[in-house]
């Protein structure tokens, strides 16, 4: 039996209890085939002294959304996923409301993967460009 998008979304945001996510309040909201789009309140917990969204919590939440892009489009009985690298270039400042981060694959190989993430606020302006490259690597058995 298939899963709904919903139980799908469910199980996935399950397994970030006890996690930097949970403490970021990171949500995964949504996915298609090649896809996989997350969001995160701006509140003063994630904010910069001057109270604008802190660099370091944009890059999290790029990081934690492609990094679960890369897990779920994998095969993870046989392997395991973990970032090699991100780089985030942030181009405008946001005080409140939610971001958004859509993981869309530039490429997608057995070893490596290569995924562009746009951080958008809620009038989609575009808040940083990321990229994150993970590496999957096989289980020992």
């Amino acid at each position: 039996m298939q899963q709904s998008k919903e139980e799908f979304l469910a199980k996935v945001n399950a397994v970030s209890k006890n996690t930097l996510m949970e403490t970021l309040d990171i949500e995964m909201i949504d996915y298609g085939d090649a896809f996989l789009v997350a969001r995160m309140p701006v509140t003063p917990k994630v904010h910069q002294p001057d109270g604008v969204l802190h660099g370091g919590a944009t890059a999290a939440l790029a990081e934690s959304v492609g990094s679960f892009a890369s897990h779920i489009f994998t095969d993870i009985e046989n392997y395991f996923v973990r970032g090699l690298e991100i780089t985030a270039n942030h181009l405008k400042s946001v005080k409140d409301g939610y971001v958004y981060a859509k993981a869309t694959f530039l490429h997608k190989g057995r070893t490596t993967q290569l995924l562009d993430i746009r951080i958008t606020d809620e009038a989609d302006n575009l808040v940083s460009i990321c990229r994150l490259s993970t590496i999957s690597l096989p289980k020992k058995k």
